[in-house]
């Protein structure tokens, strides 16, 4: 798994591992509650808004695509 995914999964709550591991191994609870997979998915649409915000560009096509990034997903 992308190592960022992995990051996002564990700030979401989704991802957990056993501290003494190495290297890691990461598992996925049993049950996932539906603010952990909202969260996870948030977390996900900010980077790539993020992701627009560092590559700006004159014209402003990236600046376009993370409000339509944000619009449609409904982000604030």
């Amino acid at each position: 798994m992308n190592e960022r995914f992995i990051e996002l999964a564990l700030d979401a709550g989704l991802l957990n591992y056993v501290d003494h591991e190495t290297p890691r191994h990461y598992f996925i609870h049993g049950y996932a509650e539906q603010e952990d997979v909202e969260k996870f998915a948030e977390l996900i649409v900010r980077e790539c808004m993020e992701w627009c915000d560092a590559h700006a560009t004159i014209d402003g096509t990236a600046q376009q695509i993370r409000d339509d990034i944000k619009k449609h997903f409904g982000v604030e």
